[in-house]
């Protein structure tokens, strides 16, 4: 129970960190928003695509990025997406650390899988690559027990709150050297961490099958 309280400590705020952009962005059941409410919308919308394509033309495409104009507004939308989606599995990642659930391996590997893949496209689409000058991320890899998995997906989680709330991420017109190479860390970490959990859940999730399948 020690523990238990613990984790849904550390998994509270990140809930709250990373509820607000993806509520911000539904639409309510009972029909469509106020009309300030949807010029609002567009408006932060319109800035996140502006953000993107600054991204795009500067974080390793100054001489690669496409002159096709439906290419450009193409790959913005995938890394939106991309964003996007990590949020949302981040999110449920902190609900099932705060209500202190038992570990569901197949959510686990399948969504961190996900991370993994979306993760390893935005760094590959904004050229964030760790640079030979940087200080190498390199992640364990030991076999996890239930405790280690916990620890390790709420490690997870703040790298990813890391590197949404970079400042080079979050106001892609701000240049600062220091936090790009932050930048790039937190993504090889997060693309090493979530490659680390889907394997050991995987591994965890086959063994409990077999055991239950065995009479």
């Amino acid at each position: 129970m020690h523990h238990a309280g613990k984790y849904s400590l550390a998994a509270i705020p990140l809930l709250i960190l990373f509820a607000v952009p993806v509520l911000a962005q539904s639409v309510p059941t009972g029909g469509p928003p106020p009309m300030e409410s949807r010029i609002n919308t567009d408006r932060i919308r319109q800035q996140e695509m502006s953000n993107r394509e600054w991204q795009l033309r500067n974080f390793g495409y100054e001489h690669n990025a496409p002159n096709d104009r439906r290419q450009l507004e193409a790959l913005m939308q995938q890394t939106e997406e991309d964003f996007n989606r990590i949020l949302t599995l981040n999110n449920e990642f902190a609900r099932l650390l705060a209500a202190s659930k038992p570990i569901e391996y197949t959510f686990i590997s399948e969504a961190t899988a996900e991370i993994k893949k979306r993760a390893t496209r935005i760094q590959s689409t904004l050229g964030l690559h760790q640079l030979p000058s940087d200080e190498l991320v390199t992640e364990k890899s030991d076999e996890l027990n239930d405790a280690q998995m916990k620890d390790t997906l709420v490690r997870m989680c703040k790298q990813i709150r890391n590197f949404v709330t970079n400042p080079v991420i979050a106001t892609p017109n701000t240049v600062d050297a220091q936090q790009l190479t932050n930048a790039r860390r937190d993504l090889e970490s997060l693309i090493q961490l979530s490659g680390h959990l889907k394997k050991e859940a995987g591994k965890r999730h086959q063994t409990t099958a077999l055991n239950v399948s065995q009479p």
